[in-house]
């Protein structure tokens, strides 16, 4: 039997390693599921957002860490690569296409504070850490009284900055990114993120949508390859898509694209498959970047046949209806002010103080 080697593009943190590696893992056992003898070998590109301490924001936000994986795809460097899914823009690449999502992890974010502390329960002045406007946004919404300062480095890095926490730096991310702040109160991150290092025992709160709603397509991964017949490779990724995790996906990141939202806008959307309605639920909401204001809204989209098996028509239709639906909520949250709350195209966080 010949081997079929496929190069699998990622970054060199320990969370897109440990994402990739996982994705690797589940290629190759599909491709055994297919008589297959499958090898993936991972290639680390450095990206821009690993080697800069800036904010995040300041570097162009969303898609700065996709970027040189993408060119990887496109010149012919590697012939797949794992993304966050809330890293890519929303726009399409030429050339390149997702040709799976698998199964979502938690989409929650979490609070990782020391002394055990929880949301409601941290001091008043205690000091926050993170580097997304909509977090920060929301954990001022819920408690006025806290200090939020930005945040950058890897989720490592990140938890080393909460008093009481010394986890060290993870390789692939910039010395600079380490900051030199004092140390914080607690930090928000993504459960998802934790739970994929192992971390998650860090997080001591984790946060109710209603309160803190998730950023769009958070804690799902994307495989992208070039947009090329391969056969093989599209049985093998096949195999990995999860329709519910793909239709909720496509659904909220429907809704930032329809709002025109930029890197630093405050907007959250989180979308699941609810089983006892047979319909996708979708919910999304827009911050002020002080946390006074917001805008809400909500749609359903019922769901016909089976999401998790299929057929091709299914496959087909379905994301563009879950896309459909987030563009009505989208026109929804223009229509209750949401350009008047905040400055959707943000491009840059507001300044917080270090």
């Amino acid at each position: 039997m010949t081997t079929r080697t496929f190069v699998l593009g990622t970054r060199g943190s320990r969370l897109a390693l440990a994402q990739s590696t996982t994705v690797a893992r589940a290629i190759e056992e599909a491709g055994a599921r297919l008589g297959e003898d499958v090898h993936v070998k991972l290639e680390v590109v450095r990206t821009h957002g690993d080697v800069s301490a800036a904010p995040l924001a300041a570097l162009g936000g969303v898609g700065v860490f996709a970027a040189q994986l993408r060119l990887a795809l496109l010149q012919g460097e590697c012939d797949l690569a794992v993304h966050s899914f809330k890293d890519l823009p929303t726009a399409p690449t030429p050339g390149l296409r997702i040709a799976a999502v698998p199964q979502r992890e938690d989409p929650r974010d979490a609070l990782c504070a020391a002394d055990g502390a929880t949301l409601s329960s941290l001091p008043a002045g205690a000091l926050v850490g993170t580097g997304s406007p909509r977090r920060a946004a929301q954990v001022l919404a819920a408690r006025p009284d806290l200090h939020v300062c930005d945040l950058r480095g890897n989720v490592p890095t990140r938890l080393s900055r909460v008093r009481g926490v010394d986890l060290g730096a993870d390789a692939g991310t910039a010395p600079s990114a380490l900051g030199t702040g004092d140390r914080l109160d607690a930090v928000v991150l993504a459960l998802s993120g934790l739970r994929r290092i192992g971390l998650d025992a860090h997080a001591t709160d984790v946060l109710d949508p209603a309160i803190m709603m998730p950023a769009p397509s958070q804690g799902a991964l994307a495989i992208e390859t070039r947009d090329v017949d391969d056969p093989l490779l599209r049985a093998l990724l096949g195999a990995l898509n999860h329709r519910p995790t793909a239709l909720a996906a496509s659904a909220e990141r429907a809704v930032l694209s329809a709002l025109g939202a930029g890197c630093a806008a405050p907007v959250g959307a989180c979308a699941r498959v609810d089983e006892a309605s047979s319909a996708l639920l979708l919910g999304a909401r827009v911050m002020s970047v002080d946390g006074r204001e917001r805008v809400e809204a909500s749609g359903a989209l019922a769901l016909t046949g089976t999401v998790d098996r299929g057929d091709d028509a299914l496959d087909e239709a379905m994301p563009v209806e879950a896309a459909r639906l987030g563009e009505d909520v989208a026109r929804q949250l223009l229509a209750g002010g949401a350009a008047e709350v905040t400055d959707l195209g943000a491009t840059k966080a507001p300044r917080q103080p270090s």
